[in-house]
């Protein structure tokens, strides 16, 4: 059945400003085809999410006062935006190590901030240390090869062993069995002669902490789909170009946009890791024991989650309806 909604051809590809082409990869969307000044129109666009995220969490951080760890995270988040956007504007090899090696940074960041929590200077040192050393190691073996297949390895290496640690850190710090906090544990601590908290707070901390929990893994496999989703429909992006450049023809302007994979991965890819950051930034506040403070405002899925200052610290009250809900 030939397309029959309303369309308009792809033109012919123009003189491109910023030629030739000197990166080594260079994607299915063809190029300089909309303007001369952006080889990857689509690819190029699709990175104003990642920059407008990146504003608008490291407004947040400033505005509620979260660690400044994450305030440096997500400048390094806005970096790999802006740096994708010049990177895919121009295909030249300086913009894409920008594009690339950003990533590696910002998430040994947050293997940092995962993994120097409530540890010694020393050892936070030492940790400093050696991610930087990593990172340089990364950044000059990978300017070395110049092959792409290292860098997303290493991507994937590091992103892999964060998340994992943060799921670790998640689960014993807010479910009660792994924390301590069942009736037996309150006991034991009462014979030992240390401070036990009265049922009631008991009660309501774990109440309060696993509706956190629910709402964290939420979060997590959420951003985890995305994540997957955007490299899954890349992968099909690279394995199918040919055919899929034909049928964008086929089908014309506006409707071939909708078939660019990269700018998806674009896409799901900063949604999904502005949502690491975020529950990074609200699982700093829990192992803070931060939980009555701030609150993440997350109405409807599809919206931008964010954690706020709570301007009202449980009372007395509060403690009692826990109980009774329960």
């Amino acid at each position: 059945m030939p397309w029959s909604l309303p369309f308009f051809p792809y033109p012919t590809a123009k003189a491109g400003y910023w030629e030739p082409v000197t990166s080594t990869l260079n994607w299915c969307e063809e190029d300089y085809y909309a303007t001369p000044y952006a080889a990857e129109i689509v690819n190029t666009l699709t990175n104003l999410l990642f920059m407008w995220l990146g504003v608008q969490g490291i407004r947040s951080c400033r505005r509620n006062g979260h660690d400044q760890i994450f305030t440096v995270a997500l400048v390094g988040y806005l970096v790999v935006g802006t740096g994708s956007f010049l990177f895919h504007s121009t295909l030249k090899y300086p913009m894409q190590l920008v594009d690339e090696l950003s990533m590696i940074y910002t998430t040994c960041l947050m293997a940092y901030a995962s993994f120097s929590y409530s540890r010694t200077n020393t050892v936070r040192v030492f940790l400093g240390i050696t991610l930087t050393g990593l990172a340089v190691f990364i950044t000059l073996y990978y300017h070395y090869l110049q092959d792409p297949v290292f860098h997303q390895n290493a991507y994937a290496c590091l992103t892999t062993v964060v998340v994992f640690r943060s799921m670790h850190t998640m689960e014993t710090t807010l479910r009660p069995r792994w924390r301590h906090s069942t009736e037996e544990d309150r006991l034991a601590r009462q014979r030992m002669g240390l401070p036990v908290p009265t049922k009631e707070r008991q009660n309501y901390e774990n109440v309060r902490d696993m509706k956190t929990l629910k709402t964290m893994w939420f979060m997590v496999i959420y951003g985890l789909s995305m994540f997957l989703g955007g490299f899954f429909i890349w992968g099909l992006d690279n394995i199918y170009c040919s055919e899929i450049r034909r049928y964008r023809r086929s089908v014309g302007l506006p409707w071939g946009l909708l078939l660019e994979g990269h700018g998806w991965w674009h896409i799901m890819t900063g949604i999904g890791a502005y949502l690491y950051i975020t529950w990074g930034i609200w699982l700093r506040h829990c192992l803070n024991n931060e939980q009555d403070k701030y609150h993440l405002r997350w109405v409807h899925f599809w919206q931008i989650p964010e954690v706020v200052r709570t301007s009202d610290v449980p009372s007395e009250s509060a403690v009692a309806r826990a109980k009774k809900s329960t």
